[in-house]
């Protein structure tokens, strides 16, 4: 960088996405056939004609960079197997605020056996887990109040 050289990921990834966005929101028709030809891709004449650009940079980047397939990979490559989850976590997950795993229903119980197993037989009970997430305050969290 001290030479005036750019750091390899601006190389390759940014100053692609940005001479596309420079070339959408400028209406640069040359420009814009020249990189939808060379990825390949298929833009409707709806889209193209569009007045408004961010509907025509939607429609490039969708197909250019799905964001469905990323998001997927990343989570196949990232999160941990559920096969390797332990017992307790299991149970963690299966009880909500202070109530225990023992406290839960005899039919609940025998769930942890099948969460576990992650079966995808037809016989296989089907588990679903749902989570909200929202953004908290790090001055918020318990381990940041003072005592």
């Amino acid at each position: 960088q001290s030479k005036g050289k750019k750091p390899l990921f601006v190389q390759l990834v940014l100053d692609n996405i940005w001479s596309l966005y420079e070339a959408v929101t400028k209406r640069d028709k040359e420009k814009i056939e020249k990189i939808v030809t060379s990825l390949g891709l298929k833009i409707g004449a709806r889209e193209s004609r569009h007045a408004d650009p961010k509907v025509q940079l939607n429609a490039i980047c969708s197909q250019w960079l799905p964001i469905s397939d990323a998001v997927l990979s990343m989570v196949c490559n990232k999160l941990p197997s559920p096969l390797d989850i332990s017992g307790e976590r299991v149970e963690k997950l299966m009880c909500v605020g202070a109530r225990t795993f023992d406290s839960l229903p005899p039919e609940t119980q025998e769930l942890k056996s099948a969460f576990m197993k992650c079966s995808s037989e037809g016989t296989a009970p089907v588990i679903v887990f749902v989570s909200k997430m929202f953004a908290v305050d790090a001055k918020a969290l318990p381990q940041n109040k003072p005592r």
